[in-house]
């Protein structure tokens, strides 16, 4: 029971504690002010003042370290603390200020305007009477900003609005600064009208949106804070006060449009940005009858408009975000005497205070991204993109009602070549970067595949600090509209269209490399479907290695297989998807490590530079290198090829250790895929000299191998996946059910090549082992047989991943 007193004690504590702290910015801040002016004597405070006005503030750190406020330059002055005052002959501000009543106390502090019309208006005897008062005076400059015909109704009738007036300012209790809580209502000794009290983080407390500029100067009857603006009647809410602006129409009925209108006549503490009529007008008309004629777009335009924090204008003294009841967030700043809000000056007016906030009049709409098109979400970093796209007429395929992900490159990725290019190929670029869903950066996840509207489909690749399509990887800036998601990428995304082999075949800059794969029979590996990184020296790096030597490099196959397969990498690694100079660790299949970093955007490979990287094919990447790649632990034990390799590889020192061998490594290291189809019977023509095909048959299940080396000695099957879609096949939609099940092969000798045709069933892959066990004659297969017949044909073919 004690340990239980005792913790709730100290939870009281801390909860007190917290709360007092919430509620003392002004208390705190002030303390810093003495801390900055603790040479000057004591009891002076450091106040900053924006040059070119008599504005003062208590500041923050980030102000004072600034030299500034609201972008402006300040000059530091030093005064005495509230409360003190100076004394002939000494230095600071020793004295203790007089203590008097509340009249005596507006001449110590200087607002003697104030003083002079409680004189006027018969309060002087009540507020140098009994009581306990809180007056929040207003400063000489703040009567003399005050609107000239409102001065003018108080003056000429002093016994009553004068009075009335001075009233509101006042409360009938002592509150001190540190009791001025965010939030806080209190009520005026005037017809009980409300005071609005916001007391900030930064220091500033406002009375209705009106700024305490010296605060805490204790009276006998009560204390005295001066403001810096006359304090005005509060009756209103927002909702009423619109209702009855007449600039404020065109947000009226966005307002009732969306039933947002009702929010703002409830308590609370708002701040609505308020677009006048001429903003409105100012907005392309078709993008705001759109907005007004979709309920969720409105309410969205609408709530963005609005915090759900009460935001005074003279609590700002430096840029801030806020969320909106839209969800997202406004960045809401100043620039000397203005606001601005997202980085542009458009206050017309501000602080209208209403009994449940403040509204600022702004001359601009602002339209969040969730009430925008998807092509409209577009910065200004990606014009290019959104201008060719409506340049080429793909905008106007991006119906309101549809759903679609835009991967947008930078302005800086689209080359002048690129932009000369005719348009015809440049819209199916551009049309590779539209998806036909929408797709969020969250929903994102490794070897995901996503079909543009122009048919292809881009792989994705997840890693630690990056996402990419395909070449391309995101920068940040990912948005999401009504009806889409943009995404930005820092290079134009080029969709693979070729295998790694056939990237390396058409490319005479890798014709030595290739030679050295097929002679180590690895370019079947290269040529069907899977996930490989593949570093390709160019010929350059085989300079000096004459025929001689390459034949005892193809002599020796365990050693150039283990030379190749160090280059060789499971999983697609893309170079801008490395985070920059982070050393990454990659095992290859030889079974070294490759070291893998990127510095200045180049991609190095053991501290070697890749001349080109990102070389996207169907089966991998290709990066391009212009050195042979060794692994430095990987000992020779053969002269000749010593020899070799020193000619070829003068980066690292090669060990020797005579008689050393090269590791078998067997071809087990990929999978081979069946696909089992149903599919509408269609007429087909193979070319006759294609040895390795797959097509439909009537009647019995037929199998046909062809065998090129020895037999398949084992097959291990995986779980089955099915899958159903519609492709179109010599322009007639068909319907395809795909089976997809993993074999993993295990070989022994030169790898093989098969084709099974099949009717399907398990009686039917029973037929296949029994057939490559017995290792049963080829079957030759004519190449211009046709299926006859209207019924559903079901096949089933051996693809590679």
């Amino acid at each position: 029971m004690k340990i239980f007193f005792l913790f709730t004690f100290s939870t009281f504590l801390l909860s007190a504690f917290e709360q007092a702290a919430a509620s003392a910015h002004y208390d705190k801040i002030l303390t810093h002010s003495r801390i900055r002016a603790r040479d000057q004597g004591p009891n002076v405070c450091a106040l900053q003042q924006v040059m070119g006005t008599k504005k003062k503030y208590f500041s923050t750190c980030r102000n004072w370290y600034q030299g500034a406020i609201c972008g402006k330059k300040a000059t530091v002055l030093y005064e005495c603390c509230p409360g003190y005052m100076k004394m002939d002959g000494t230095r600071g501000c020793p004295a203790v200020a007089p203590i008097d009543h509340v009249y005596g106390t507006l001449g110590i502090v200087g607002a003697t305007s104030t003083q002079r019309y409680s004189d006027m208006s018969k309060l002087r005897e009540e507020i140098e009477g009994r009581g306990s008062f809180t007056f929040f005076a207003p400063s000489n400059e703040a009567w003399e900003q005050l609107n000239s015909e409102i001065h003018r109704n108080l003056v000429d009738n002093v016994n009553i609005e004068l009075y009335n007036a001075l009233h509101h300012h006042m409360v009938n209790k002592r509150m001190l600064t540190k009791d001025l809580k965010n939030g806080m209502t209190l009520v005026s000794m005037y017809n009980d009208q409300k005071l609005l009290i916001n007391h900030y983080p930064n220091g500033v407390v406002t009375v209705n949106c009106a700024r305490i500029i010296h605060g805490n100067q204790i009276a006998t009857n009560g204390v005295v804070h001066v403001i810096d603006r006359v304090l005005t009647a509060v009756g209103n809410t927002i909702q009423d006060f619109i209702e009855v602006e007449d600039d404020l129409s065109s947000l009226r009925a966005a307002a009732i449009t969306s039933d947002v209108l009702d929010i703002l006549g409830r308590p609370g503490h708002y701040t609505l940005f308020a677009p006048t009529n001429e903003a409105f007008e100012r907005l392309p008309r078709g993008v705001l009858e759109r907005i007004m004629g979709d309920k969720v777009a409105s309410e969205a335009l609408v709530k963005f408009h609005i915090l759900n924090t009460l935001q005074c204008s003279e609590a700002i003294t430096g840029g801030a975000v806020y969320e909106t009841l839209e969800g997202n967030i406004l960045e809401v700043g100043c620039d000397g005497e203005s606001l601005t809000v997202n980085g542009v000056k458009m206050v017309k007016r501000k602080d209208i205070v209403t009994s449940n906030g403040v509204i600022h009049l702004i001359d601009e709409v602002l339209i969040p991204d969730s009430a925008k098109q998807v092509i409209e979400l577009g910065g200004a970093q990606q014009t290019t993109f959104t201008d060719l796209v409506a340049q080429l007429g793909l905008a106007s395929s991006l119906r309101p009602e549809g759903q679609y992900t835009l991967l947008a490159p930078l302005n800086g990725a689209f080359s002048d070549d690129t932009l000369r290019m005719d348009q015809r190929l440049l819209k199916t670029i551009l049309q590779n970067h539209i998806i036909k869903v929408k797709v969020g950066l969250n929903e994102l996840y490794n070897g995901q595949e996503l079909e543009t509207i122009g048919g292809k489909l881009l792989r994705v690749f997840v890693y630690r600090t990056a996402v990419c399509i395909e070449n391309s990887c995101m920068v940040r800036g990912s948005k999401e509209g009504r009806n889409g998601f943009i995404h930005i990428f820092r290079q134009i995304i080029n969709p693979a269209e070729k295998t790694l082999h056939e990237m390396l075949r058409h490319d005479k800059r890798f014709s030595v490399f290739l030679s050295l794969v097929k002679a180590a029979d690895l370019d079947d590996v290269l040529s069907r479907p899977g996930e490989w990184t593949l570093f390709v020296p160019t010929n350059d790096a085989f300079k000096g290695l004459t025929d001689d030597d390459k034949n005892i490099l193809i002599r020796d196959k365990n050693a150039l297989r283990n030379i190749l397969l160090y280059h060789l990498i499971q999983g697609v690694f893309i170079g801008s998807g490395f985070e920059p100079g982070v050393t990454n660790i990659l095992k290859t299949i030889q079974g070294g490590k490759l070291y893998l970093k990127t510095v200045n955007d180049t991609l190095l490979v053991n501290e070697l530079k890749s001349r080109e990287s990102d070389l996207m094919a169907t089966n991998g990447v290709i990066h391009v290198i212009d050195k042979l790649l060794y692994p430095a632990d990987l000992p020779v034990g053969n002269d000749q090829l010593l020899t070799i390799l020193k000619k070829l590889i003068k980066y690292i020192q090669i060990k020797f250790v005579r008689d050393s061998t090269f590791k078998e490594i067997p071809l087990t290291f990929y999978k081979i895929n069946i696909i089992e189809s149903n599919v509408q019977p269609i007429t087909r023509k193979e070319d006759p000299s294609i040895t390795q095909l797959t097509k439909l048959i009537e009647g019995e299940p037929e199998f046909k191998i062809v065998r090129e080396g020895e037999t398949i000695t084992k097959v291990i099957h995986g779980e089955p996946i099915i899958k159903t879609y519609t492709k179109i096949i010599d322009g007639r939609p068909v319907e395809v059910t795909e089976k997809k099940v993993t074999e993993e092969r295990i070989i022994q000798g030169p790898e093989i090549k098969y084709t099974r045709i099949t009717a399907g069933g398990s009686d039917n892959e029973e037929k296949l082992k029994k057939l490559l066990e017995e290792e049963a004659p080829v079957r030759k297969v004519q190449p211009n047989r046709r299926t006859q017949g209207g019924a559903a044909r079901r096949r089933t073919r051996l693809a590679y991943p």
